[in-house]
């Protein structure tokens, strides 16, 4: 019985902490054009988070627009958002973005 409880236990404590995701705030842009990517070709959407840059698996560079807009597009300025999700294979995999400004 004991056992039944701690394996119980044990599968419930990895459940929770594998299926969350903290919010955070990060800077988004361009990968290739503001945060210097070089390992795709084109434009993708990137964060930078502790001032290391991960691709985005999960949303578009055009999600939020032209990404070549002068004045709001990833690819000329850098934008700050709150985030959740995970950096899973040096790509950051995202569950939500909500753009700050």
């Amino acid at each position: 019985m004991k056992l039944k409880v701690l394996i119980v236990l044990v599968i419930t404590v990895f459940a929770c902490n594998s299926a969350s995701s903290k919010k955070q705030t990060v800077e988004l842009s361009c990968g290739q054009c503001q945060f210097g990517l070089t390992s795709q070709e084109g434009c993708d959407l990137a964060v930078r988070i502790d001032d290391k840059a991960y691709f985005v698996d999960g949303a578009d560079i055009d999600d939020f627009g032209d990404a070549h807009d002068k004045d709001s597009g990833f690819c000329e300025v850098i934008r700050t958002a709150e985030v959740s999700g995970d950096i899973i294979d040096d790509r950051f995999k995202v569950n939500t973005i909500a753009l700050k400004d």
